[in-house]
């Protein structure tokens, strides 16, 4: 694949899994994107002729820069890493699509358990049990010995699944706050609204000062506004309920759960603020609190 143009729509199509990857490794949308930027920079400077395999190619870029991001001293002198995604091994192989739009919900105590993982074994995890990949691909990627790339991935897997959570929201309560997201991320006051009951109540905390915000249209149009956040939210569960965490820079800096009824969203209730977030069993532990 020389031309150019071939390869720069290669590129977008391969675009959403790479950054899943790194948003995966990383827990940071924004580093995320820089990543996929640079690896897209490096392939561009490369003979493409000369690579068999380009999407192995770049999965191998993108991994290796997240792991050097990982690594790096300004990273371990900061917060831990926050869990954006995480999908049970049980999962088939996702395609470039599926990567993009996996968000499955994970509960507070497995944020705080993926949050700890080393750069290695959070590496061997995601590219093994999230997106696939075998375990000679994970060892070439992580320049390690096949059977040391086989006990990372083991190690970090013990670890999740002791902190797995046991799904007590329905499927249909899942999928709503899933829409919900997308829309809070594309803007879409007319999608938010369908979503909400018209006597929907939104109460938050934010440890110095409360606010409630009552009525459909006024919810939908502060969520509207709220994409940016939105964009670096992850669904959770607190308590068996279904939520969001907003994650910045690897830090939970808020937390929205919602009411639920009927197939409508009738309550949304924010806590935002350090000592706030402590009071939400399992986010005390997490050295990334805000």
């Amino acid at each position: 694949m020389t031309d150019p143009r071939m390869l720069a729509r290669w590129h977008e199509s391969q675009r959403p899994r790479l950054v899943a990857i790194a948003v995966n490794l990383l827990g940071d949308a924004a580093e995320a994107e820089d990543v996929v930027q640079e690896a897209w920079l490096r392939l561009q400077r490369t003979d493409p002729a000369g690579i068999d395999n380009l999407a192995a190619w770049m999965t191998t870029v993108v991994s290796r820069l997240s792991l050097d991001v990982l690594r790096s001293a300004r990273r371990r002198h900061e917060a831990p890493l926050s869990a954006e995604r995480w999908r049970s091994h049980a999962d088939a192989a996702p395609t470039p699509e599926e990567d993009a739009a996996a968000a499955d919900r994970v509960g507070v105590a497995l944020l705080v358990v993926l949050e700890t993982l080393g750069p290695a074994e959070r590496l061997a995890f995601v590219l093994h049990d999230v997106f696939g990949l075998s375990f000679p691909e994970v060892a070439a990627i992580l320049d390690r010995s096949e059977a040391g790339s086989r006990k990372l991935a083991s190690r970090a897997r013990a670890r999740v699944r002791g902190a797995a959570p046991s799904r007590t929201a329905s499927r249909a309560d899942d999928r709503l706050v899933a829409a919900w997201l997308r829309a809070a991320r594309e803007g879409e006051f007319a999608t938010l609204l369908e979503l909400l009951d018209e006597g929907a109540v939104l109460r938050a905390d934010y440890g110095t000062h409360s606010e409630t915000i009552r009525g459909a249209r006024d919810i939908a149009g502060r969520a509207a506004l709220s994409a940016a956040l939105a964009a670096r939210s992850t669904r959770i569960l607190v308590n068996g309920r279904p939520a969001v965490a907003a994650v910045v820079r690897g830090r939970v800096v808020s937390v929205m759960i919602f009411g639920i009824h009927h197939g409508r969203i009738t309550a949304l209730e924010v806590l935002a603020g350090a000592e706030r977030l402590r009071t939400i069993a399992g986010l005390d532990e997490a050295v990334g609190l805000a």
